[in-house]
Protein backbone atom coordinates (compact mmCIF):
# COMPACT_ATOMS: atom_id res chain seq x y z
CA UNK A 1 0.00 0.00 0.00
CA UNK A 2 2.17 2.43 1.21
CA UNK A 3 4.74 1.38 -2.46
CA UNK A 4 2.24 2.14 -4.42
CA UNK A 5 1.68 5.33 -3.03
CA UNK A 6 5.40 6.09 -3.31
CA UNK A 7 5.53 5.07 -6.81
CA UNK A 8 2.35 7.49 -7.98
CA UNK A 9 4.34 9.99 -6.49
CA UNK A 10 7.51 9.43 -7.88
CA UNK A 11 5.99 9.22 -11.77
CA UNK A 12 4.19 12.32 -10.44
CA UNK A 13 7.70 14.13 -9.82
CA UNK A 14 9.02 12.64 -13.22
CA UNK A 15 6.57 14.28 -15.28
CA UNK A 16 6.63 17.74 -13.62
CA UNK A 17 7.78 20.73 -15.53
CA UNK A 18 10.69 23.17 -14.68
CA UNK A 19 14.08 22.40 -13.78
CA UNK A 20 15.00 18.53 -12.39
CA UNK A 21 13.00 17.13 -15.06
CA UNK A 22 15.73 14.54 -15.85
CA UNK A 23 15.37 13.13 -12.78
CA UNK A 24 12.58 9.87 -12.44
CA UNK A 25 12.85 8.30 -9.36
CA UNK A 26 10.18 5.80 -10.42
CA UNK A 27 12.46 4.63 -13.07
CA UNK A 28 15.82 4.09 -10.69
CA UNK A 29 17.16 0.26 -9.54
CA UNK A 30 16.93 1.06 -6.35
CA UNK A 31 13.03 1.41 -6.82
CA UNK A 32 12.60 -0.51 -9.30
CA UNK A 33 14.39 -3.65 -7.10
CA UNK A 34 12.26 -2.92 -4.00
CA UNK A 35 9.31 -3.38 -5.37
CA UNK A 36 9.83 -6.70 -6.73
CA UNK A 37 11.37 -7.65 -3.89
CA UNK A 38 8.17 -6.60 -1.57
CA UNK A 39 6.22 -8.15 -4.29
CA UNK A 40 8.00 -11.60 -3.87
CA UNK A 41 8.26 -10.89 0.00
CA UNK A 42 4.50 -10.59 0.10
CA UNK A 43 3.77 -14.05 -1.97
CA UNK A 44 5.69 -15.85 0.06
CA UNK A 45 4.06 -14.78 3.62
CA UNK A 46 0.61 -15.62 2.31
CA UNK A 47 2.29 -18.78 0.68
CA UNK A 48 3.78 -20.02 4.05
CA UNK A 49 0.69 -18.51 5.77
CA UNK A 50 -1.71 -20.74 3.78
CA UNK A 51 -0.07 -24.22 4.24
CA UNK A 52 1.50 -23.51 7.68
CA UNK A 53 0.24 -20.83 9.94
CA UNK A 54 -3.27 -20.46 8.62
CA UNK A 55 -3.52 -17.03 10.06
CA UNK A 56 -5.86 -14.29 8.55
CA UNK A 57 -3.92 -11.53 7.85
CA UNK A 58 -4.53 -8.30 8.66
CA UNK A 59 -6.18 -5.72 6.54
CA UNK A 60 -4.04 -2.82 8.47
CA UNK A 61 -0.63 -3.27 9.65
CA UNK A 62 -0.79 -2.97 13.69
CA UNK A 63 0.83 -0.09 15.46
CA UNK A 64 4.07 -1.31 16.58
CA UNK A 65 5.60 0.22 20.41
CA UNK A 66 8.47 2.08 19.44
CA UNK A 67 9.91 2.23 22.64
CA UNK A 68 12.48 -0.27 23.01
CA UNK A 69 11.96 -2.39 26.39
CA UNK A 70 15.38 -4.56 25.88
CA UNK A 71 18.98 -3.49 25.09
CA UNK A 72 18.72 0.05 26.97
CA UNK A 73 20.27 0.73 29.94
CA UNK A 74 18.52 3.03 32.62
CA UNK A 75 20.59 5.97 33.16
CA UNK A 76 21.51 6.88 36.99
CA UNK A 77 20.94 9.88 38.23
CA UNK A 78 24.55 11.92 38.78
CA UNK A 79 24.86 13.07 43.19
CA UNK A 80 27.49 14.59 44.21
CA UNK A 81 29.36 12.93 46.94
CA UNK A 82 28.64 14.06 50.20
CA UNK A 83 31.75 16.28 52.01
CA UNK A 84 34.41 14.96 54.20
CA UNK A 85 34.54 16.39 58.30
CA UNK A 86 37.77 18.19 57.32
CA UNK A 87 36.05 21.09 54.62
CA UNK A 88 34.49 23.48 57.13
CA UNK A 89 33.76 26.53 56.04
CA UNK A 90 36.62 28.29 57.54
CA UNK A 91 38.86 25.25 55.71
CA UNK A 92 37.00 26.91 52.11
CA UNK A 93 37.64 30.67 53.32
CA UNK A 94 41.23 30.00 53.89
CA UNK A 95 41.76 29.17 49.76
CA UNK A 96 40.87 32.87 49.02
CA UNK A 97 43.24 33.78 46.61
CA UNK A 98 42.75 37.45 46.56
CA UNK A 99 44.03 37.74 50.72
CA UNK A 100 47.21 35.32 49.52
CA UNK A 101 50.83 37.64 50.57
CA UNK A 102 52.49 39.27 47.63
CA UNK A 103 55.06 36.94 46.75
CA UNK A 104 58.44 38.47 44.87
CA UNK A 105 59.72 35.14 44.34
CA UNK A 106 56.83 34.52 41.81
CA UNK A 107 57.95 37.13 39.50
CA UNK A 108 60.05 36.37 36.75
CA UNK A 109 64.02 37.32 37.15
CA UNK A 110 66.40 38.95 34.42
CA UNK A 111 68.26 36.82 32.72
CA UNK A 112 71.44 37.15 33.81
CA UNK A 113 74.51 37.19 30.77
CA UNK A 114 75.67 34.57 30.04
CA UNK A 115 79.89 34.80 29.79
CA UNK A 116 81.49 32.51 27.51
CA UNK A 117 83.93 29.86 28.25
CA UNK A 118 87.19 29.14 27.14
CA UNK A 119 87.24 26.05 25.60
CA UNK A 120 90.85 23.91 25.90
CA UNK A 121 92.87 24.32 22.52
CA UNK A 122 92.73 20.05 21.44
CA UNK A 123 95.75 19.05 19.28
CA UNK A 124 95.72 15.57 18.09
CA UNK A 125 98.85 14.31 20.06
CA UNK A 126 100.69 11.15 18.56
CA UNK A 127 101.54 8.78 21.70
CA UNK A 128 98.07 8.86 22.95
CA UNK A 129 98.85 5.13 24.55
CA UNK A 130 96.25 3.39 22.12
CA UNK A 131 97.83 0.70 20.08
CA UNK A 132 96.08 -1.05 17.02
CA UNK A 133 97.30 -4.49 16.45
Amino acid sequence: KVFAKAEALCKEYGETKGPGTTAKPSGHLFFRKLGSLIKNTLEKCQRENGFIYFQKVPAEAPQLELKANYGLVEPVPFEFPALNTHWTPETVAAFDLTKRPKDDAAKPKPDEEVKPLKEPDIKPQKDSGCQIS
